[in-house]
């Protein structure tokens, strides 16, 4: 087998679908590897404001957060800014969002791996209360 390389602009970009993100959300170069492996990626990019539902990963998921400043949050723990160069590890089936400020757009890659075709559990919207509310850690 020979090494595969997916161009810049291979595919079109697509906007992220409003049940599963609040404000304007780009999808970019989307990769999946060949069986047997599972990983599955992404490049996302986040207008200010916008953030994914409360979601889980069957096997977790890590963020390279390639330009901006955003924020992420697992369920019960505090909310964390995020910048360009930061790797993020969210723990598996734990429930978590991430996007950008209010003010300022985020990109990230998004790598996961699929486990019985799944890679992804979407569930309800993280409310502008609950993406306000908390205070952010920035360490």
């Amino acid at each position: 087998m020979h090494m595969r390389i997916q161009r810049n602009g291979s595919a079109p970009s697509r906007k992220g679908p409003a049940e599963n993100f609040t404000g304007v959300v780009r999808f970019d170069s989307p990769f999946q590897a060949d069986a047997p492996a599972r990983v599955f990626g992404v490049i996302v990019t986040f207008e200010p404001g916008a953030r994914t539902n409360w979601h889980t990963h069957p096997l977790g998921q890590t963020l390279v957060v390639t330009a901006g400043v955003g924020w992420t949050q697992c369920e019960g723990g505090p909310k964390a800014e995020i910048r360009a160069g930061d790797v993020i590890w969210c723990p598996c089936q734990r429930r978590h969002w991430h996007g950008a400020t209010p003010t300022t757009a985020m990109t990230h890659v998004a790598i996961t791996e699929v486990l019985d075709g799944k890679h992804i559990d979407w569930m309800e919207p993280v409310t502008d209360d609950q993406y306000l509310a908390a205070p952010v850690q920035k360490d």
